[in-house]
């Protein structure tokens, strides 16, 4: 008796299922498509800095020149506790052999600022104090999934302006949205590059940064494909 009433279940919930997508072939409907971007400036911009006793051929040692830049990030008002973190795993620093003979330390961070213009004055202060083996890492933006979901809300208000002046030109009216789905979302950020610079590490010593760069906007995009139903 419980395996038939399972058996009943089960079939009409099957044929439940059919006769949904059944409605929803046969009922007229539009399909159109929308897409919604916009630029943002990154706020998040992560440098990687290493420091290492061969940039001074091992007259400096890795401590001092810790200590020289944390003296000359403070004076740029960087928290250091918030936004400059050790990246080497398992340990502070790290040793290798120079020559067979000589052992010689680097330690590595990553550096976190929030404006372009803080970025040239960081190199430019990294540069006096002799580290320059600087590369920048990722830029991101603080309210990137936010903006995401407006592109996203954009682009379905898109596609229902169109869908409805489509069906307007045949004398129809769209109804309720039967269907949505994301065909495409990106998010694209140039690495590496700033207007009017490129970090490459290991800089010149003699190059200047100026303190009004630029990062080239993050393009965020999405596209989407939605059906209404006509009457």
């Amino acid at each position: 008796m419980k395996s038939l009433l399972s058996f009943l279940i089960f079939f009409l919930c099957i044929s439940n299922a059919i006769a949904q997508q059944k409605n929803f072939i046969d009922q007229p409907y539009i399909e159109v498509k929308g897409s919604a971007d916009t630029l943002v400036s990154p706020d998040r911009i992560y440098l990687d800095i290493l420091i290492s006793e061969d940039d001074t051929h091992g007259r400096t040692s890795v401590e001092k020149q810790e200590q020289k830049m944390i003296s000359e990030l403070e004076k740029l008002s960087i928290d250091i506790e918030k936004q400059l973190f050790i990246t080497d795993a398992g340990s502070n620093f790290k040793s290798y052999f120079l020559s067979g003979q000589k052992i010689l330390k680097n330690k590595s961070y990553s550096l976190l600022v929030y404006q372009a213009s803080t970025l040239g004055k960081v190199l430019n202060a990294l540069q006096d104090i002799e580290i320059s083996n600087i590369n920048l890492g990722k830029t991101e933006h603080s309210q990137i999934d936010l903006i995401k979901s407006q592109m996203k809300a954009k682009a379905v208000t898109h596609a229902k302006e169109a869908a409805g002046a489509m069906s307007k030109a045949i004398g129809q009216d769209i109804g309720k949205a039967i269907y949505i789905s994301e065909t495409n979302s990106y998010t694209y950020a140039l690495q590496g590059k700033a207007s009017g610079v490129q970090i490459r590490g290991a800089s010149s010593i003699n190059e200047t940064y100026s303190p009004n760069l630029s990062f080239d906007q993050m393009e965020v995009k999405s596209e989407v494909l939605v059906r209404f139903s006509l009457h």
